[in-house]
């Protein structure tokens, strides 16, 4: 029997109330394109248990897996290796089962390890401080923005051409109901960082600057350039980082004069997940804090002198009346944030640079295989473990037919910038401490093999 709690009476009287004409106002703000006209094709429309079963798992038998083939991904989301470690401790009872601690006085176990969290980001990311996470990269780089807005009084943010396009989309999806000025800086397939356009689009209207580090192609701004010249015209920098790995090898962003500090933290503890639920990094200079969104856990004594965690501040609007909160989007992921507590743990300051060392030796033994390929270019030899091909055709051709060799071969330029011309060439790499040199071969080969023209 299906639950159907509401009756159409209830339906109608709601709908008067908010002043729609019927549900599917509800969803004007969704592209018509993005919307089902129907039940989702090829599943039945009733059938017993086993049958749904049977028909979800031939579906899913279609799909080929990260570790099912030589895998190079990633563009905002790595393949990296998760201790057992990890996953056994987060599905302990007591942290599987927890929710954020609306009631912290009770929570303290929970409290204890978001003090924990902030500390290893805060330390990662360069900052003075880091908030008790947020939902996930791009929703943390909208954050970024509005906070800065906050604080310099200005509507205008300048977003780098190297910023991951799907960070871009979120920030101009908020700002269409805040008013917000972005400029977003054209992409172009160069070498070099765009460094010298942000700059010159910086002014006296300006709020923050974004530029992700390394950036969307794999290559590394120089951001202490550009937090100069931010600075000089009374305006922020924001850094965006979706690799959190990289900072054990190059200079974390706060170190070089970024004010505000947001990434994505998948790739510490975080599987790939068919793309969530991940974990928003969030940090910044000490003198803000009161206008950083989320929450902030701090450390404390008891009435006995005995040591405690509570909730330092609260700007979330379950915490606050909503006119004034800092942010309605910051749902902490609470569990995603455990894991990648427990993992950075594990590695240590020294293991993460290990591990860092490992990944960029592994991608330039990727590049100077990939590189020797007939009509294969790499793009930029300044990287950390992800960088850009340049293709004789379009990458999205090459990219389908890798996949039907076998070899799940990047991420196509043309897919992440359609319509974009002069990038459809470009194919993004992205190689970790799980890539073999078998793998690498059977890229090279298979990559060879596809621009020869030769049948899979």
């Amino acid at each position: 029997m299906r639950y159907l709690p509401l009756t159409p009476a209830d339906r109608t009287e709601m709908l008067s109330a908010i002043g729609a004409d019927t549900i599917d106002a509800l969803f004007a703000d969704v592209p018509a394109e993005a919307r089902l006209p129907g039940p989702v094709a090829g599943l039945p429309a009733h059938a017993s248990e086993m049958a749904v079963e049977r028909h979800m798992a031939a579906l899913a038998a279609r799909n080929l897996t990260a570790g099912a083939a030589p895998f190079f991904l990633g563009a905002g989301a790595y393949r990296h290796h998760i201790p057992a470690s990890v996953d056994h401790l987060i599905q302990r009872g007591e942290f599987l089962t927890a929710y954020t601690p609306y009631q912290p006085e009770i929570a303290q176990g929970t409290l204890q390890v978001l003090f924990e969290f902030q500390t290893q980001v805060a330390r990662l990311l360069g900052t003075d401080i880091a908030n008790a996470s947020m939902y996930d990269g791009s929703t943390a780089c909208w954050e970024a923005i509005a906070m800065a807005a906050r604080i310099t009084r200005r509507k205008k943010a300048v977003l780098s051409g190297g910023l991951h396009p799907h960070y871009g989309e979120t920030v101009k999806t908020m700002a269409r109901f805040t008013g917000d000025a972005i400029d977003a800086r054209p992409p172009r397939l160069d070498a070099a960082p765009d460094d010298a356009d942000v700059i010159a689009a910086i002014d006296g209207e300006t709020a923050c600057v974004v530029v992700q580090y390394p950036d969307v192609l794999g290559r590394i701004p120089d951001l202490a350039l550009i937090a100069a010249a931010a600075q000089a015209h009374g305006a922020l920098l924001v850094a965006v980082v979706t690799e959190p790995v990289a900072l054990g090898l190059i200079e974390a962003p706060g170190h070089l004069g970024a004010d505000i500090v947001v990434g994505e933290g998948q790739s510490l503890g975080v599987g790939l997940q068919f793309g969530g639920p991940y974990l928003g990094l969030f940090g910044c200079r000490e003198k803000f804090v009161r206008q950083m969104p989320g929450r902030l856990c701090g450390q404390t004594v008891d009435a006995d002198g005995r040591r405690g965690f509570v909730l330092t501040l609260s700007t979330r609007e379950q915490h606050i009346r909503r006119e004034k909160a800092t942010s309605n989007i910051c749902t902490n992921s609470g569990l995603c944030a455990l894991a990648f507590s427990i993992h950075m743990t594990l590695l240590g300051g020294a293991g993460l640079a290990r591990l860092a060392q490992v990944n960029h030796a592994r991608a330039q033994a990727a590049a100077r295989r990939l590189g020797q390929v007939p009509g294969v270019a790499v793009l930029n030899d300044v990287y950390f473990n992800e960088f850009t091909l340049i293709l004789p055709g379009d990458a999205r051709a090459a990219v389908r037919a890798l996949a039907d060799r076998g070899v799940l071969g990047g991420v196509s330029l043309g897919r992440l910038y359609p319509g974009e011309g002069g990038l459809d060439r470009g194919l993004l790499v992205a190689v970790t401490e799980m890539t073999g040199d078998d793998e690498i071969e059977a890229l090279a080969t298979a990559l060879d093999d596809v621009l020869q023209g030769e049948p899979a």
